[in-house]
C-alpha cells in the first residue's frame, strides 16, 4: 500500500509540473484532425489504482480515459508517464473500459 501511495504522489507531482494543456491531434489515414481535448495527466488520477495494481477501473476512470483517449500517445511518448500508460495493467484498464490501445 505504501508503494502505491508513493507512486500516486510521484504521478501527481509530475502531472502538476507538466504543461497545463496540450492540444491533441488525431491522425487517421493521411488526414490530421485537431481535437478540442486538453491533455492533462491529472485527469487520469482516478485510474492510477487500476493501472498500478490491476484492480477493476472505476466508472469515473473509464469516463476520463474515453475523454483523454486522443492524448494517450502524448502520454506514451512522455518518459514521465510512459511506464504507467504502457504497463500491462494499463492495457487491462483500457480493455476493461473499451478504449483501444493506441498505435502511436
Amino acid at each position: 500500500m505504501k508503494f502505491t501511495a508513493v507512486v500516486f504522489i510521484v504521478f501527481v507531482i509530475g502531472a502538476m509540473a507538466s504543461p497545463a494543456s496540450i492540444r491533441a491531434t488525431v491522425v487517421e489515414g493521411s488526414e490530421e484532425e485537431v481535437v478540442n481535448v486538453t491533455c492533462s495527466a491529472t485527469e487520469l488520477s482516478s485510474c492510477l489504482p487500476a493501472m498500478t495494481s490491476g484492480a477493476a477501473p472505476s466508472t469515473e476512470c473509464c469516463d476520463k480515459l474515453k475523454v483523454q483517449e486522443p492524448c494517450l500517445c502524448t502520454y506514451i511518448r512522455n518518459p514521465m508517464y510512459s511506464t504507467y500508460v504502457s504497463s500491462p495493467n494499463a492495457r487491462k484498464t483500457l480493455t476493461a473500459c473499451n478504449v483501444p490501445y493506441p498505435a502511436c
